[in-house]
């Protein structure tokens, strides 16, 4: 039987400490899955994989704007898996994304193991920002000070990402790291909160971390980062 395999192209921690360069291409990022969140070159806008297409949105103007990426756009960071349903159930009512998120955690058998996540449905509330594109002599926390953020009701569209084990903080960030994109593809971002008034959750199962280095990129072969404050960097961003 083949491992559930999830693909991470470098490391949170990484990004946290302005590496921002792009070194993989968006290309071959979909050759390790279908599913999956990252950012673009230059940490411009949030990365949204869903049925092995990918998406850009960014929020440069009043309104959010979502486009599908050309191949050879490249990634500093990226995290994809080829989604296979573990669980799926229906949510049949209102529930805001704490609410849900117990619902969801009570499906985990344990809690040190990755999960892939994808809830299609309809928000009643949708809350999200974008981070925009900055140069390295920039903290990725000082960045995310400056992010748009835009909320929306009423809207149909689908929440991909993942939930990842407090051991693997710095890594990726602990907890749930969620992306989402409108139906229509007008609207979307890494999600900040929100309120499903029905859909369908699928939780997948991870059995094995495929971590990539960007092994050609010199910046991060001689780079120098604190533990300490990545971590620290980390939740000041998420």
């Amino acid at each position: 039987m083949e491992a559930n395999k999830l693909f991470q192209y470098n490391t949170l921690g990484a990004l946290m400490a302005g590496l921002y360069g792009g070194s993989l291409t968006v290309g071959e990022l979909l050759q390790h899955g279908d599913l999956g969140i990252g950012t673009l070159d230059s940490i411009d806008g949030e990365l949204i994989v869903l049925d092995g297409k990918a998406y850009q949105a960014k929020g440069s103007s009043q309104q959010p704007e979502v486009i599908e990426v050309d191949p050879e756009v490249k990634v500093p960071y990226a995290a994809v898996i080829f989604h296979q349903a573990e669980v799926i159930f229906k949510q049949r009512f209102e529930m805001t994304h704490e609410e849900l998120q117990k619902r969801i955690e009570s499906y985990y058998d344990g809690e040190n193991l990755f999960r892939s996540i994808k809830i299609h449905g309809h928000f009643s509330k949708m809350h999200v920002r974008m981070i925009p594109k900055s140069t390295s002599d920039k903290k990725f926390a000082e960045v995310a000070v400056h992010q748009p953020e835009f909320s929306t009701e009423d809207i149909t569209g689908t929440i991909v990402g993942f939930w990842t084990p407090e051991i693997f903080h710095g890594v990726s960030v602990a907890g749930y790291h969620l992306h989402f994109i409108s139906d229509d593809h007008t609207f979307g971002g890494h999600v900040l909160d929100y309120v499903i008034s029905q859909g369908v959750v699928e939780v997948g199962a991870v059995d094995q971390l495929d971590q990539r280095f960007p092994v050609q990129d010199r910046q991060y072969l001689f780079a120098k980062f604190n533990a300490k404050e990545v971590r620290e960097d980390i939740d000041k961003a998420e």
